[in-house]
């Protein structure tokens, strides 16, 4: 049995309709599990936070991995985990730091 990434599988279950289309829906399963990222109170009271959290920014890297066509074409820019800033894929790398300062390299620092 083939083993898939959580996102894959996310987007793969919001494609039921449409299952050659699933990699359409990338999109909204990141959108999902960032969401999740916040645990809820009872999550809380049984595992640990930052764990979890960790555990959601891995799937949430996967998105760029799962995003590419088999044409190998790439799939549009994303955003961050709120929704709020673009991110180009070059910007996500495994540097957690990237996350928060992804910036344009012609940009000059103050």
């Amino acid at each position: 049995m083939e083993q898939r990434t959580l996102i894959e599988r996310l987007a793969r279950h919001l494609a039921t309709g449409s299952p050659d289309q699933w990699q359409d829906r990338v999109a909204d399963a990141a959108s999902i599990l960032a969401i999740m990222k916040d645990p809820d109170p009872a999550m809380r009271e049984v595992g640990d936070e930052s764990q979890w959290r960790a555990m959601i920014d891995a799937a949430l890297r996967e998105r760029w991995t799962v995003a590419t066509s088999p044409g190998g074409d790439q799939a549009e820019p994303g955003t961050d985990e709120e929704g709020e800033i673009s991110l180009p894929r070059d910007g996500v790398t495994d540097n957690r730091a990237d996350w928060v300062h992804v910036h344009d390299p012609q940009e000059k620092s103050s």
